[in-house]
């Protein structure tokens, strides 16, 4: 089986989990120490997905760039992006600010990468009661955008629905050329 390989982002504020949810999904760890990323953070990891054409299965090794989230690191940010077919824009539950800059997040994506594809993933599941999860989940409003092709709550502690958003993602870029 021949393995194609694909450059994907983590992107969001600062502390909203991104390092978290790559350690959770490459390593099978996590740590509630919080671990600044300077600049960016290369990690990789092969998955297997249903091949598009129905053919079986398909390995995948996704390169996951981890993009600190300090706004004074913004300009750069682009340079980090370019080549990305998918990207994880991630925010924090606990913050609501995070998840209202969510559409910027997508906006510089799709601005540099716009065949790209997104998962928005609403972390850090396991610190929000249900009725703080629904009132956060008022706040998601997207438009119309075809690109991005799901949104999870998630939890880089538990492991819910972590290997869920690498794999959609994945799955998805694979149907891309």
């Amino acid at each position: 089986m021949s393995v194609i390989s694909k450059k994907i982002c983590l992107v969001g504020d600062f502390s909203v989990g991104k390092t978290s949810l790559i350690r959770r999904f490459v390593d099978r760890q996590f740590s509630d120490r919080y671990l600044s990323t300077v600049g960016v953070k290369i990690s990789r990891k092969s998955v297997e997905v249903p091949a598009p054409e129905g053919t079986g299965n398909q390995q995948v090794q996704l390169i996951v760039w981890d993009i600190e989230g300090q706004t004074k690191f913004k300009a750069i940010a682009p340079s980090y992006l370019q080549g990305a077919k998918g990207a994880i824009i991630v925010a924090d539950v606990t913050r609501s600010e995070t998840i209202e800059n969510l559409q910027q997040h997508l906006d510089l994506f799709f601005s540099v990468c716009p065949k790209g594809l997104a998962v928005i993933a609403l972390n850090k599941l396991d610190l929000v009661s249900e009725e703080e999860l629904e009132a956060q989940f008022k706040l998601v409003h997207f438009p119309e955008q075809p690109q991005v092709i799901a949104a999870h709550t998630t939890s880089a502690k538990t492991g819910k629905d972590v290997d869920e958003i690498f794999h959609k993602l994945a799955y998805n870029m694979l149907k891309i050329k």
